[in-house]
């Protein structure tokens, strides 16, 4: 490797956008190319990049995208990508390890700040109080996920949907309560919706609040709305969270930590994290690692330019 990280991007979306202004932020990279489409032929245009390109930054969706190209895309180079369903972390984990280990290459998977930072922090929160709960709350903002799977139900033509934590429920967990929240009493959905034209807003307004996963288990609300409002009122991508843990130390004192994100573009936010990583990973992979690595795997020193002194000196 060079003195920069020299860098890919895979798709060029919001976060694709957001990841090559990220590398005009940080000194150390260096951007090689973009490749926009996610046509698996692509990977014949990628191959000419072989030596030329030490990390390929994936910039395309969990749902479909990244399961069926990560593999592809880390046999032949490093990777760094924010794969967010949770609950397939595991088998993608599983999966890049495969491809990224044969290929005697490393994956750096699920950064971001959720999975990411918040990830991080619930480590550490559960380790200084073992003796606790920990709640992560989502919102105000965009789920990006969650708009696309409302673009899939017949009749929408675009859609913002909002995640929306409930104050009564962050109050509580703020005020040190320990219970198992359910889904529904610890965010509401917010829908923004374009019809097409002749659809039926009673039918989609139905489809939309039954989806599996997405609506279903939570409090939704859905307003239609015109092309020119969705352009003026819901072009920007804001996001934020919390990650709170009460516990109790000694003969009952009572411990509290928190750590909140307020985000005016979740993608950008999400590149900038994602590069911090790819530097990470660009430092395991000189020590030797290979394979599939997760945010769990990274000394926190390495995730910044500066070098350990510094840190000791100024920071520590």
């Amino acid at each position: 490797m060079t003195d920069k990280i020299r860098v890919g991007i895979v798709g060029y979306g919001n976060l694709g956008k957001g990841a090559e202004k990220a590398v005009g932020q940080n000194p150390d990279f260096e951007l090689v190319k973009i490749f926009i489409g996610r046509d698996p032929n692509q990977l014949e245009a990628m191959k000419e990049y072989i030596g030329k390109i030490d990390f390929m930054l994936l910039c395309i969706g969990s749902s479909v995208d990244l399961p069926i190209h990560g593999p592809k895309v880390a046999e032949l180079f490093n990777t760094v990508d924010t794969f967010d369903t949770h609950a397939k972390i595991p088998e993608y984990f599983a999966a890049m390890d495969e491809a990224a280990g044969r290929s005697d290459k490393l994956s750096m998977i699920a950064t971001g700040w959720d999975p990411g930072l918040f990830s991080v922090l619930r480590v550490l929160m559960e380790a200084a109080l073992p003796q606790g709960k920990s709640n992560t709350f989502w919102g105000w903002g965009v789920s990006q996920g969650h708009g696309e799977a409302i673009k899939r139900v017949p009749g929408v033509q675009i859609a913002r949907s909002y995640t929306v934590p409930v104050e009564s429920t962050l109050d509580k967990a703020r005020g040190g309560d320990r219970q198992d929240f359910s889904v529904r009493q610890m965010h509401t959905r917010d829908c923004y919706v374009v019809l097409k034209e002749g659809a039926d807003p009673e039918q989609v307004r139905q489809a939309i609040v039954s989806l599996p996963n997405y609506f279903e288990p939570y409090d939704t609300t859905v307003t239609f709305i015109s092309m020119d409002t969705f352009e003026n009122e819901h072009n920007k991508l804001p996001h934020g969270g919390f990650v709170i843990r009460s516990g109790s130390t000694g003969e009952g004192s009572d411990q509290l930590m928190e750590f909140q994100v307020r985000l005016a573009s979740n993608p950008e936010f999400t590149a900038s994290v994602m590069l911090s990583y790819c530097r990470a990973a660009s430092r395991l992979y000189r020590e030797g690692r290979r394979g599939a690595v997760t945010a769990f795997d990274v000394p926190v020193g390495y995730l910044t330019f500066k070098d350990m002194p510094e840190l000791r000196k100024n920071i520590l």
